[in-house]
Formats: C-alpha cells, sequence, structure tokens
C-alpha cells in the first residue's frame, strides 16, 4: 500500500505548516523537514530559526531550494540526504511550494520549465516510499496584482496547486488554524486540535 501524501493549502498565517507538521509528527519519530526557503536576509534568517525551534531535535533538515523532485527521488531510493545519525526518516514535510515556485522564478526558468517541474515533483510524490505532507499557499483568494510577474506567479501557483492536489489525499484547506477537507477526510489527529 503506498504510504498517504497529504497536501496543505491555506493562506499566509492560516495555520497550514503547523498542522502539516502535526499531521508528520503522528506518524513517525524520525521526520525530514524538506525545506525550500532560503535565509537570504536578516528575517528571512530569524524565520528559519523560529521554525527550527518549534520542530525540535527529531526532525533532520534538507533545505532544498530548487531541485525538490531529485530530493525526494534520492529519499525513495533509500539515499539519505541526512547525515548518518539521524537515520532514515519514517515522514518528510516538504514547506513549501509557493517559495519554491518563487525560487524557481527567481532562477530565471519560464513558465513552461516551471510547471515542467511541477509534474516531477507530482511524478516523484507518485513513487513515494513514506508519508508525505506538502504545504503550500492558496493562490486565489486574493485581489489580482497590477503588475506582470505577482500575476504570473499566482497563475503558476494555482496551476501547480491542481496538479499536485491530484496526487494528494488528503487535500487539506486550512483557513484561521482549522482544516477543511477537499479531498479525503480531515486526519483524526487534526480533528481535534483546539
Amino acid at each position: 500500500m503506498t504510504p498517504p501524501c497529504a497536501l496543505f493549502v491555506g493562506g499566509v498565517r492560516s495555520g497550514k505548516s503547523g498542522l502539516a507538521q502535526q499531521w508528520a509528527e503522528a506518524r513517525a519519530l524520525r521526520r525530514l523537514y524538506v525545506a525550500t526557503g532560503e535565509p537570504a536576509d536578516a528575517e528571512m534568517a530569524e524565520r528559519v530559526r523560529r521554525h527550527r525551534a518549534a520542530r525540535g531535535p527529531e526532525w533532520a533538515c534538507l533545505e532544498e531550494p530548487l531541485d525538490v523532485a531529485a530530493a525526494l527521488d534520492a529519499l525513495w531510493a533509500g539515499k539519505s540526504p541526512t547525515p548518518p545519525a539521524a537515520g532514515r526518516p519514517g515522514v518528510v514535510l516538504l514547506d513549501c511550494v509557493s517559495m519554491w515556485l518563487a525560487n524557481l522564478l527567481g532562477a530565471g526558468l519560464d513558465d513552461g520549465a516551471v510547471l515542467g517541474r511541477v509534474d516531477g515533483l507530482a511524478a516523484s510524490l507518485s513513487r513515494r516510499t513514506l508519508p508525505v505532507a506538502v504545504v503550500t499557499a492558496e493562490a486565489g483568494l486574493g485581489l489580482v496584482p497590477p503588475s506582470p510577474l505577482p500575476r504570473r506567479f499566482l497563475d503558476l501557483l494555482g496551476l501547480a496547486n491542481q496538479r499536485l492536489a491530484r496526487a494528494a489525499e488528503p487535500v487539506i484547506f486550512v483557513t484561521c488554524g482549522l482544516p477543511l477537507a477537499l479531498r479525503g477526510r480531515v486526519p483524526r489527529e487534526l480533528e481535534s486540535r483546539p
């Protein structure tokens, strides 16, 4: 039986990362956090520090800003992307797709290449050998930006979310810290969250 792939989608500060972490922690003691954000400035470095502190020592971390599918494929093949002392993880948390897409755009990829990477990630998720939670931002709940680059980003993020949702179950929409199942059901460990 294929391990679950849960997609957590929501707005900024909706609680999606916290719920994804709770979902992952209910599945294994050894956990791998795949981080797509890079601490390029002091504010982002502080965010990274706070996230690591909140996760705790049971979490190994792999920073992969561009080639997420290759990193996951290596993990599925049994090649550990973390130091041997960390051991093989029992669950993976990828946080987050929206930052990853921003990195790909920043690297100069065109829309076709970005969506090709998204399809590669969806394919990798279909080959998973471990439970995996994927976090992404919802693209369609705000105003249409007045300039081309943010509109392009939101268009690509919306398309990416659709493609990744097809590869996942459950798909959980998070707002106000509350989970709502879009596909499948809200996992038990998330139902009793205060």
